[in-house]
């Protein structure tokens, strides 16, 4: 079994999500959204590396997934998102796990089907895939998303993932 942890980096909310994979079986272990907090950009980003990283203590994952950034009009926006999703990847180096990044077409098309669906459809199809799972909202559904992108793509599987549990 291998333990993914899922990241939609955002710098007011963080979404997160662990799924565990047995072969082809996905299930749900967690879920949520990391608030960021503090008077300026320095503290927001620590109170995200704070959080995330008592989480992965807490759920102990073996590898990690991460959604790409796209860059959009806003500079300014762009380049503080660029920041949050630096923390997204550190807290899981930080813990020695391999990551997978992932672009936001390829998520969708992974558990959508289609490169371009909305929140809704990635909601509900990861509500179909996840059966009970209670989601925190729609950043935590990316999350879970990206998670089950990263299993569908042999994160979970694939040759690295043998080698490593071979070495353990």
């Amino acid at each position: 079994m291998i333990r993914i942890i899922g990241i939609d980096p955002g710098l007011r909310n963080l979404g997160w999500g662990v799924i565990d994979v047995l072969g082809s079986r996905i299930s749900h272990v967690a879920n949520g959204i990391c608030h960021s907090t503090g008077a300026d950009l320095a503290q927001r980003l620590l109170s995200l590396h704070t959080q995330l990283s008592c989480i992965i203590a807490e759920h102990v994952p073996q590898q990690a997934a991460i959604e790409q950034t796209f860059v959009n009009k806003d500079g300014a926006g762009t380049l503080k998102l660029g920041q949050a999703r630096g923390i997204a990847m550190l807290v899981p180096a930080q813990a020695g796990l391999s990551i997978g990044e992932y672009a936001p077409n390829s998520v969708k098309k992974a558990v959508v089907g289609v490169g371009h669906a909305d929140k809704r459809q990635v909601l509900h199809m990861v509500r179909l895939q996840l059966p009970g799972a209670e989601i925190a909202g729609p950043d935590a559904a990316d999350a879970l998303a990206i998670a089950i992108c990263h299993a569908h793509h042999g994160g979970a599987g694939g040759l690295s993932a043998a080698i490593e549990r071979a070495r353990a």
